[in-house]
């Protein structure tokens, strides 16, 4: 076979005529045979560790695997899926098999965002991308204009949050076939919804990952983050396999964007990062739609954010801001254990400064690590924030995985609701949110022998010393806790569900008629703090087209009303003479600022 056929791309690439090409990176082995369809096919050794080989009138569906110069038998790294597991084997798939109906769709601007997080395992009692079809027309009515679904990349086991995924390019197999998930997508986009994927680029998870066999060089022996050992960025190889998924989700599946998990663990010495490549080569790429991509820094840095002249992002869209969680959760329920310490201080300041300037920390010390953290964000839009008050992370990082709503009561948490939904930055919803869903969301896994006991000893030590803990920490690999972890749909037809149901609706239509349209021209320098008091935020933005106020009180007693400009659009539960226990005020004031 000619070297010239070596393109140094991973997986097994679909030709029109029929043929497959066939490319591993496994710089450690000496040989590497291809095993398809119970042949074996001995694959060309290129440079660079790389192997290929191309096979002639391939079926698609046909199981294959990569047989080491030991005999060992291991699945496509770049496997875009797989029969069952990741141990087994994976399957050659033509990615012109799905017919899209909705080809018109244009995805929708950064600012009609509305994140709804969804997890495909637990979002329905089937647990698959198929079963979540039905549900789409529902999301729609309640006005959730994007869904963020948590990772998909096959992982160890059937259940898992899918942030421990070792095949990359792979839907996992318990939720369905690619074609499935593109069924899902096509069908949201049908209904004006846009679809983002939730990927991890930082890790791999314990089980079936075989890259350090394949290529010890694809990690640095020396880094590591708290999953394990850094990926090699700097190696050309590791760097492709990095850098193409992406690409390879936004293009194959017409998704409209990403959200990058932990990118604070991704640590790169090349000239120009990783995730610097990643995003210009998307923007540069796809041009056909809006793609929305946000990232997860606990850094509080903006240097992957910024904003053109005419509001233009070059990089990325928004930042997941933790620090208006977790600013909010001390406001709310009052705990200050680990992270939470680093909010106990004057909680209500706190959330003020979240909602105008968008990070809490900008370069003051962590009382948590007794280190400065972030940087001045005040420059920054209210859109390149995305809020929430409560998600999978922190909820399910909780010992007995309760929301928000168990901690704080039902009438406190409307308000933040109301809050969340109305201010000028993007939100983002935990699915079962919307309609007051009390089910917990548990850590939960697949896994066996030595792994599941050293991941349920693990979990247990984890929670020591935790508000909530105690020792009966549920086991991630009991089938039970992932069963206690699925949606309440009953809940939603109860006169309680439907009283939350109607709130989050009433509070995304108005989002969309008077919020929204304030967005689009949002610059830096929008927001600013009224007043703080035990229990009391008042805060205002001021746009060009006009000037947006909120106040809210969850404390025992009612406060003067303030005097805000412009006409009220919400009040919770109702507009009186003072600020309510657990009630919200918002107005806006159009026009031309001053």
């Amino acid at each position: 076979m000619e070297s010239k056929l070596f393109r140094k791309s991973w997986g097994a690439e679909y030709l029109a005529s029929g043929d497959v090409r066939f490319s591993l990176w496994a710089s450690g082995q000496k040989q590497v045979t291809l095993r398809l369809s119970g042949q074996d096919i001995e694959m060309t050794a290129g440079d660079d560790g790389w192997f290929e080989c191309q096979v002639a009138n391939v079926a698609a569906g046909s199981e294959y695997n990569f047989v080491l110069q030991d005999g060992m038998q291991v699945p496509d790294p770049a496997s875009r899926a797989q029969k069952r597991d990741v141990n087994g084997p994976s399957l050659v798939i033509d990615p012109q098999s799905y017919a899209w109906k909705n080809t018109d769709w244009r995805g929708r601007a950064w600012e009609e965002t509305v994140f709804y997080e969804l997890h495909v395992g637990t979002f329905t009692p089937e647990g698959t991308f198929s079963a979540a079809i039905k549900k789409l027309p529902y999301l729609a009515e309640t006005g959730i204009t994007a869904i963020e679904v948590l990772p998909v990349s096959q992982f160890g086991g059937d259940r898992g949050w899918g942030y421990d995924g070792v095949l990359l390019y792979a839907p996992h197999s318990a939720y369905g076939s690619p074609d499935d998930f593109k069924a899902f997508i096509d069908a949201a986009h049908g209904l004006g919804i846009s679809v983002v994927l939730d990927i991890v680029l930082n890790h791999f998870g314990p089980e079936g990952n075989y890259l350090p066999l394949l290529s010890p060089d694809f990690f640095h022996k020396e880094r590591h983050t708290p999953w394990g050992a850094g990926i090699a960025y700097d190696v050309d190889a590791a760097r492709r396999y990095i850098a193409e998924a992406p690409l390879y989700w936004l293009k194959e599946f017409n998704l409209d964007g990403l959200r990058f998990d932990a990118i604070d663990q991704i640590e790169d010495t090349a000239e120009k990062h990783v995730l610097i490549e990643i995003a210009e080569r998307i923007r540069a790429e796809i041009t056909d739609r809006p793609v929305h991509l946000t990232t997860e820094d606990s850094r509080n840095v903006i240097f992957l954010h910024p904003r053109g002249e005419q509001g233009e992002m070059p990089l990325f869209s928004g930042e997941w801001n933790d620090d208006f969680h977790n600013a909010v959760h001390v406001f709310a329920t009052g705990e200050t254990h680990a992270y939470y310490k680093d909010f106990a201080d004057e909680p209500e300041k706190r959330v003020a400064r979240a909602l105008t300037e968008g990070f809490v920390y900008q370069g003051e010390i962590s009382q948590q690590s007794g280190k400065p953290r972030g940087v001045d964000s005040t420059g920054q839009p209210p859109v390149a924030f995305v809020d929430f008050i409560q998600n999978h992370d922190q909820v399910g990082n909780r010992a007995q995985g309760e929301r928000l709503i168990s901690l704080a009561g039902s009438e406190r948490t409307k308000v933040l609701l109301a809050a969340l939904l109305l201010s000028p930055h993007i939100p983002l919803l935990f699915m079962g949110e919307e309609y007051g869903e009390t089910h917990p969301f548990l850590f939960f896994t697949d896994f066996h022998g030595d792994l599941a006991k050293a991941v349920r000893e693990g979990r247990a030590k984890e929670f020591a010393g935790h508000a909530g803990h105690d020792e009966n920490v549920p086991d991630p690999n009991d089938e039970k806790t992932f069963l206690a972890s699925k949606l309440d749909w009953k809940k939603q037809d109860s006169a309680e569900g439907k009283s939350w149901l109607a709130l989050t609706r009433s509070l995304l239509a108005l989002r969309q008629k008077q919020i929204v349209p304030l967005l689009a021209t949002a610059g830096g320098q929008a927001g600013r703090v009224i007043d703080t008091a035990d229990g009391v935020v008042v805060v205002s933005w001021t746009f060009p087209k006009g000037t947006l106020s909120m106040a809210l009180n969850i404390s025992a007693s009612a406060v003067p009303l303030p005097v805000l400009p412009g006409e009220t659009i919400f009040a919770w539960p109702e507009e009186g003479t003072a600020l309510a226990p657990d009630s919200i005020l918002v107005r806006l004031a159009s026009g031309e600022a001053p």
